[in-house]
C-alpha cells in the first residue's frame, strides 16, 4: 500500500484514513478474507458514525463493491450487522435484509450462510419498547452475512469444532447403550461410524458469544493513559471462529472498519497477515494497546502515544506479542 500505516508488527499493520479511498490501495485478488463489523444504522447518532437508515444499504454497498475485485476467488466477506427498529415505532427495520439483497442482486456476491451471533450479555433495548412499554422482548441477536465470490470459498469447519455435549461424550465411550445403527425417519442414515470421536462437534450457526470484556489488557491501558476506549467493539471470539474457519496461517484478513483492532489482534495471534483501517486517530491510538507487552513502561506507552498522535507511524515488531485474549 502507499499509505504509511500508524503502526506496524510483524504480521500486520493500521492505516488511518476512510476505507473507501484505503480499499483502492489494495491489490485486486490479494484478500483472503474481509471480517468486519460497520457502524449500524440506529436511530440515534452514536459518536463512531452511524449512517441513517434509509441511505445505510447504498452506504455501506460503496465498500462491498470496492472490495469485489480485491478478493481472491477463494475469498470471503464476512459482515456483523446489528438489528433495529424504524423511528418512532415499535416495528423493525429491514435494512440489514436489504443489505443482504443488495450485495448478492445489485453487487454480484454470494451467499455462503447466514449467521446469528446471540450476545447473552447484551443490554436491553431499546429502552421505550423493552423496558418502559413492556411490548418487546430484548433484542440479542445481531445477523451476521458470510459472502463469498464463488460457489466453493476456502473453509475448513474442522477448525472450529465445538466441545462435544456430556450426553455425546457417554455416547463415544459407549455407542452401543446409546443408538443403533439404521436408517431414520427423517432420512438421516445414523451409521456406525456415528459414535467416533471426531475431536469435537460441527457447530451450529448461532453462535452464542458474550461481550462482556471489562479488565483486559486494552481496557486496562486506555484507562492508564487516559485514552477513550471505543464503544462499540465486538468480541475476540467473534472474528476468531470466522479467521479459523475460512483463513489459513500466512493468508491475508483485512478489517475496514477496525475500530480498536480486536480482528488484528486475533490475527497475531493466529499467525494471520492483517490489515485495519480506520477514520478516527483516536480510536488507532486506543488500538495500538492490543500490541503492546503487559510489562511494556508508561514512558514507552506515553512515546508510542506521542509518535502516533503527531503523526509518526510505529515499528512494533520489537515487541514480542504477548497471547493476553485468554
Amino acid at each position: 500500500m502507499n499509505t504509511i500505516p500508524k503502526y506496524s508488527t510483524n504480521l500486520g499493520a493500521t492505516y488511518y484514513g476512510d476505507s473507501l479511498n484505503l480499499i483502492d490501495e489494495l491489490d485486486d485478488d490479494s484478500i483472503d478474507l474481509v471480517v468486519t463489523s460497520p457502524p449500524f444504522a440506529l436511530l440515534r447518532k452514536k459518536e463512531y458514525g452511524n449512517e441513517e437508515q434509509t441511505e445505510y444499504v447504498e452506504w455501506l454497498g460503496q465498500f462491498a463493491a470496492k472490495l469485489h475485485p480485491k478478493l481472491k476467488e477463494t475469498g470471503s466477506l464476512v459482515i456483523d450487522l446489528g438489528g433495529a427498529y424504524q423511528k418512532g415505532k415499535p416495528i423493525r427495520s429491514l435494512y440489514n435484509y436489504k443489505v443482504l439483497i443488495y450485495f448478492c442482486e445489485i453487487l454480484g456476491y454470494k451467499l455462503a450462510e447466514e449467521f446469528f451471533w446471540f450476545n447473552p450479555s447484551k443490554l436491553p433495548s431499546p429502552i421505550e419498547w423493552v423496558n418502559k412499554r413492556k411490548i418487546r422482548s430484548k433484542d440479542s441477536v445481531n445477523t451476521i452475512w458470510w459472502f463469498c465470490k464463488s460457489d466453493f470459498p476456502k473453509a475448513d469447519v474442522t477448525k472450529v469444532l465445538a466441545p462435544y455435549s456430556d450426553r455425546m461424550k457417554k455416547l463415544i465411550e459407549n455407542p452401543d447403550k446409546f443408538y443403533t445403527p439404521k436408517k431414520r425417519p427423517s432420512g438421516h442414515d445414523i451409521s456406525a461410524s456415528f459414535g467416533t470421536d471426531n475431536g469435537g462437534a460441527i457447530p451450529s450457526n448461532l453462535l452464542q458469544i458474550s461481550n462482556s470484556e471489562s479488565n483486559g489488557k486494552y481496557l486496562t491501558l486506555c484507562k492508564d493513559t487516559g485514552i477513550k476506549a471505543h464503544p462499540a467493539r465486538f468480541p475476540y471470539k467473534l472474528p476468531e471462529f470466522f479467521i479459523k474457519l475460512l483463513t489459513d496461517e500466512g493468508d491475508t484478513v483485512v478489517d475496514i472498519f477496525g475500530g480498536s483492532c480486536t480482528t488484528g489482534e486475533v490475527c497475531e495471534r493466529l499467525g494471520r497477515n492483517w490489515k485495519c483501517f480506520e477514520i478516527e486517530l483516536d480510536y488507532i491510538i486506543g488500538s495500538v494497546f492490543r500490541f503492546l507487552p503487559k510489562n511494556i513502561s508508561a514512558k514507552d506507552v506515553s512515546k508510542i502515544v506521542k509518535m502516533i498522535k503527531e503523526r509518526q507511524p510505529v515499528d512494533l515488531s520489537s515487541y514480542a506479542y504477548e497471547d493476553t485474549l485468554f
